[in-house]
């Protein structure tokens, strides 16, 4: 049966034993920020519907300000970005932002509202997660010489103004990876950067218990850095186009049984080309599809891709589908919902 609208609490009650009920902001994704080679950073937002993947993406409001390679979380109703980089390379290639903003998704069309700061100021993080009720909790990142930082921060939503809280630590300092979530008790943070090396270590966060230092479990199938985008569902979670050790930018998709989350990530479909420096992913409610957005081919910046990627999670050892996103050749960007 096709998604209805809501009237009174009796629709909600029979549309929620249909399985039809969906909360307003679950039926698309929204974009934020990024940043362009030659006209810098960006702070346009854009909304893409689930059920029209291949119609362009249409232009929103914008965040409080220009940003590229923050992290970003939501819930129904609500999208919370955190800005990173703010200044334009080769000026200020290391300037992080610490500014939270919030886009409203019923009235997406208006300059986001500049909310509480993030604690400590970094960019490129190894992922932000959810519970996609109460809170967000964003891990490691830098900040030019300072880090990489092993700091998880707690965002709580209905406070959104006050400064995010440091809880409990990854188990190394460490940036550029990607967060996935079971869209309630935890989170994994996967791979990224240690100084020098890359890393293949995924790390679970426990929300309940969150002071506590994140738990290493199952390795990826191979280190890697520069996070390509990552979706999940409530069972698995899927981590997106790496750059390795060895200098080689890749397509590889590793999927995460979080039932399982002590074995070794396996290696499915991959991406339709190398994806790296993406603005992250999102998934449909049913947990069913996800899309990783725009980045480039190399760490360079270019050539830039404008397109998403479909990932059919029954069919993950399939390659990956690609459509069009209207989102514009962008790198660096960040997701606040849909997933």
């Amino acid at each position: 049966m096709a998604t209805q609208h809501i009237f009174t609490l009796s629709d909600v009650y029979r549309q929620s034993l249909e399985g039809t009920w969906v909360l307003q902001g679950w039926n698309a994704g929204w974009f934020g920020g990024g940043y362009q080679p030659g006209s810098g950073f960006k702070s346009l937002v854009y909304r893409f519907s689930h059920a029209t993947e291949s119609a362009a993406a249409s232009t929103r409001g914008s965040i409080a300000a220009n940003s590229a390679r923050g992290a970003a979380v939501g819930n129904a109703t609500d999208g919370w970005l955190v800005h990173g980089a703010n200044a334009t390379p080769p000026a200020s290639p290391f300037a992080a932002g610490s500014v939270t903003s919030r886009v409203i998704f019923s009235n997406d069309t208006a300059t986001s509202v500049a909310k509480g700061n993030l604690d400590l100021a970094r960019l490129r993080l190894v992922g932000s997660i959810t519970d996609r009720s109460t809170a967000g909790w964003f891990g490691g990142g830098y900040n030019g010489p300072a880090g990489p930082y092993s700091t998880v921060s707690r965002l709580i939503f209905n406070s959104d103004t006050a400064t995010t809280v440091a809880k409990g630590n990854l188990t190394s300092a460490r940036t550029a990876g990607n967060g996935v979530d079971n869209r309630s008790s935890a989170g994994w943070y996967m791979g990224g950067q240690e100084g020098s090396p890359n890393v293949s270590t995924v790390d679970k966060v426990i929300f309940a218990s969150d002071t506590a230092a994140a738990v290493a479990k199952g390795p990826l199938s191979a280190a890697g850095r520069s996070p390509g985008g990552s979706v999940s569902n409530t069972t698995d979670g899927w981590n997106c186009g790496i750059y390795t050790d060895t200098g080689s930018n890749t397509s590889q998709v590793d999927r995460i049984i979080f039932a399982t989350d002590t074995a070794t990530a396996v290696a499915k479909g991959p991406l339709t080309s190398v994806r790296l420096d993406t603005a992250g992913g999102v998934s449909n409610p049913p947990g069913t599809i996800g899309w990783v957005i725009s980045g480039t081919t190399s760490l360079g910046g270019a050539p830039l891709l404008t397109n998403m990627n479909r990932i059919t999670f029954a069919s993950d050892t399939a390659t990956a589908v690609a459509v069009s996103s209207g989102f514009g050749p962008v790198i660096g960007g960040s997701c606040m919902s849909g997933q």
